[in-house]
């Protein structure tokens, strides 16, 4: 899955979500990054590296995994395929978000 699809794909489960009230990074390696903005009143979606509340690092196999809801984000971080940097708590309410 490329990066756009990933992007859309997280735009997709972040429009019907609760609102996260926060930015999170996703990490993806050399495959690049992710950025969901949850701060204003719909959830926007851009691929690059800018500042956020927790970065999340992982495969980008990974984050395909948890949008497609073959793998949940706790599972995830319990088996260290994600690692966390910053605020947990906007960690857990994505977690709730990609586990719906």
């Amino acid at each position: 899955m490329s990066l756009d699809a990933l992007a859309e794909a997280v735009r997709g489960r972040a429009a019907g979500g609760p609102a996260l009230d926060a930015r999170v990074k996703f990490d993806l390696g050399a495959d690049g990054f992710i950025v969901l903005d949850g701060t204003g009143p719909a959830p926007a979606v851009s691929i690059g590296d800018a500042p956020a509340d927790v970065t999340l690092t992982m495969k980008a196999e990974t984050l395909r995994r948890m949008v497609d809801g073959s793998l949940s984000p706790t599972m995830a971080y319990m088996t260290g395929k994600i690692k966390a940097n910053g605020s947990l708590t906007v960690g857990m309410k994505l977690a709730a978000l990609l586990d719906d």
